[in-house]
């Protein structure tokens, strides 16, 4: 067996065992994460890790989200083939590249320089021309380029940003955890109906903290 078919048997038992048995059925959702080798987006030490049913460290505080929380916070984005996307932390641009084989366009927006250089280089491939990584403070969303059809946020807000909500377009989802401390965390989807926003809870979480530039 080549290391590529060991990786894509892991990646087949990773989706049987950790998403599918945890309720994501959406199938368009289930066949972006065959289709990204997540093993090209941890650190090269933890390629033997890749497809464990954990969050994994990927240098400056920050983690690689577990598998399975990429995939249901995906399916909760409710995505169509035509949508606009933001996601706000890029980390190492898995989740970036899971939203990139559901949307039309993703823009996806990271603080730390070093990041955005590992993301963009994951997402070279031809394949994602249409995910854009920007570097800047995601609590202020990307206004240049809103409306968005759905906001994934990948870090835990004290409170839901403001701008965010305003990028959303009428009809958009807008997935972010909540909570003070990591110990009282939420899933939160909003929804923007015309003027009215509303609002469900998704479940608990555990996620780094969403943090915004010292002069925001």
């Amino acid at each position: 067996m080549t290391e590529s078919d060991e990786f894509d048997r892991e990646r087949q038992a990773m989706i049987r065992t950790q998403i599918v048995t945890r309720g994501v059925r959406d199938e368009r959702v289930l066949a972006a994460v065959e289709r990204v080798p997540r093993h090209r987006f941890v650190e090269t030490t933890m390629v033997d890790q890749a497809y464990d049913d954990t969050p994994l460290p990927i240098g400056l505080g920050q983690t690689i989200s577990q598998p399975y929380m990429v995939a249901f916070m995906a399916e909760a984005a409710e995505l169509e083939a035509d949508d606009r996307v933001l996601e706000i932390g890029t980390g190492s641009g898995y989740g970036a590249a899971i939203l990139g084989c559901l949307a039309d366009e993703v823009w996806t927006v990271e603080r730390h320089h070093e990041l955005v250089a590992l993301a963009k280089a994951h997402l070279a491939d031809g394949a994602f021309g249409h995910v854009h990584v920007i570097e800047g403070d995601g609590t202020k969303g990307l206004p240049d380029q809103a409306p968005f059809d759905a906001i994934v946020v990948t870090a835990a807000a004290r409170h839901v940003p403001e701008a965010l909500i305003d990028q959303l377009a009428d009809g958009g989802r807008l997935i972010v955890p909540v909570g003070r401390s990591s110990r009282d965390q939420m899933l939160i989807r909003l929804r923007r109906c015309g003027e009215r926003i509303d609002w469900e809870e998704l479940g608990a979480v555990r996620f780094v903290p969403l943090v915004a530039d010292k002069d925001s």
